[in-house]
């Protein structure tokens, strides 16, 4: 990847006539997070008191030393949008983190939008009805390297090991579909709730924020009867996050995922993560035509179960020191190269969230699907840099094809109703 500068502007096609109405609506925009705000204590109130009737009522606290959407139980939908940030100064910057957290703390909690004078936009898309139910809903943000550049007098507080996702040798990166000054992960039960939080976002912050490349995914549940392993399957059909770390562990999530106090992070990062998005075309096609047992090899599992090679049952763990020259399990299988299970690799662990995705057809006719990768890590380096590596080169390399994605470092939580997102980071600026 040699583009070194975020996608210019693109001419807005559906953006109304009159300038006037133009700029009302983005007064509208800019002012909106706030006068929607002010509604919100009346309609959590609203919502908490409808309790707990189904999927559509789950709800997710926004409130925390962490982001949700991290550590927190995978749902079955989700979507990666990156940003280009239009703001040019610290405080439109900060106005964007205000208004961001506000419509987090509304559209993950819940409620009744506000009724206006009709002869204004609506506050809201209706995409969800009169009500907008939590549906399980968790919006991360992450900021992207280019944050840091000389727009806000951030330089000095970059994340250490930030950067620019590179190119790996098996990449085929579009520059449309990398990086971003600022990404969200929107996850929640259904399709429709992550549209709805997308489109809202983006209607409130029309002077802000320009979308720069946009990745919907799935998780599928368990299809056989008896699938009782917490792993689904991707798209090539295989068990995909067996050997994840329990996110539900706070002490190995402290270790592998949080950035701790004292660590060489700046102070300001304490309680965030590294975030890396990976879109990942998987060519089906030529994988559906592959004897079973060269697929089995290259992942170096079952594909019926999921269990390693020569093993039983999917939670069974590899065991690779007693087979040296890679008679059971090759020694360039996928989950071999991934995790050689040895004491210095365990620093390498790292949290994977990812979903599935299918965009249509390629032009040459093919279908385009795949994995849309997400992991989390305190440590970049250590984690999914030192995994990449071990995995050039490896033989599913013939199957799939990063094509986008990007290097963001998750900001830390908001620790009650008074603080907004990357208030720790401007802070120190101040």
């Amino acid at each position: 990847m040699t583009d070194k500068t975020p996608c210019p502007p693109q001419p807005d096609t559906d953006a109304p006539r009159s300038p006037g109405r133009r700029s009302m609506l983005l007064g509208l925009g800019a002012a909106g997070g706030g006068a929607l705000l002010a509604t919100l204590p009346s309609q959590q109130a609203a919502a908490e008191e409808a309790g707990s009737t189904g999927h559509l009522s789950d709800r997710v606290t926004y409130l925390g030393a962490h982001q949700a959407g991290v550590t927190t139980d995978r749902p079955p939908m989700g979507l990666v949008v990156a940003f280009n940030i239009l703001a040019t100064k610290r405080s439109d910057l900060e106005r964007l983190f205000r208004v961001l957290t506000d419509r987090i703390a509304f559209l993950t909690q819940g409620g009744t939008p506000p009724v206006i004078d009709p002869k204004f936009p609506p506050p809201d898309s209706g995409l969800m009805g009169p009500v907008v139910s939590p549906d399980n809903l968790t919006i991360t943000v992450g900021v992207g390297a280019s944050l840091f550049d000389q727009r806000f007098g951030l330089a000095d507080k970059k994340p250490r090991q930030l950067i620019k996702m590179p190119q790996f040798p098996n990449d085929a990166l579009s520059a449309e579909l990398c990086h971003g000054d600022l990404m969200i992960q929107i996850c929640s039960n259904t399709t429709d709730s992550n549209l709805h939080a997308l489109r809202d976002i983006v209607k409130n912050t029309p002077d802000l924020l320009m979308v720069r490349w946009k990745q919907e995914g799935f998780v599928p549940p368990p299809r056989a009867t008896g699938e009782t392993q917490s792993a689904p399957r991707n798209l090539l059909g295989f068990k995909d996050g067996t050997a994840n770390p329990d996110h539900k562990d706070e002490a190995e999530m402290n270790r592998l995922v949080w950035v701790q106090h004292g660590a060489t992070e700046p102070a300001w990062a304490t309680g965030g993560s590294y975030g890396v998005v990976r879109i990942i075309r998987n060519f089906v096609e030529r994988w559906d035509r592959t004897p079973l047992g060269e697929q089995e090899a290259i992942m170096g599992r079952h594909k019926p179960n999921g269990a390693p090679l020569g093993m039983k049952v999917e939670a069974d763990i590899p065991s690779y020191h007693d087979d040296p020259e890679g008679k059971r399990t090759p020694l360039d299988a996928h989950i071999r190269l991934a995790n050689p299970r040895t004491a210095d690799s365990r620093r390498n662990l790292i949290l994977r969230r990812p979903f599935n995705y299918s965009n249509g057809i390629t032009k040459s006719g093919q279908l385009d699907m795949g994995l849309l990768f997400i992991c989390f890590q305190s440590d970049l380096d250590a984690g999914f840099a030192t995994v990449q590596q071990r995995l050039n080169g490896e033989p599913l390399e013939e199957y799939i094809k990063p094509v986008g994605g990007g290097y963001f470092f998750i900001l830390p939580g908001i620790p009650d109703k008074t603080a907004f997102l990357g208030q720790s980071l401007l802070a120190e600026t101040a």
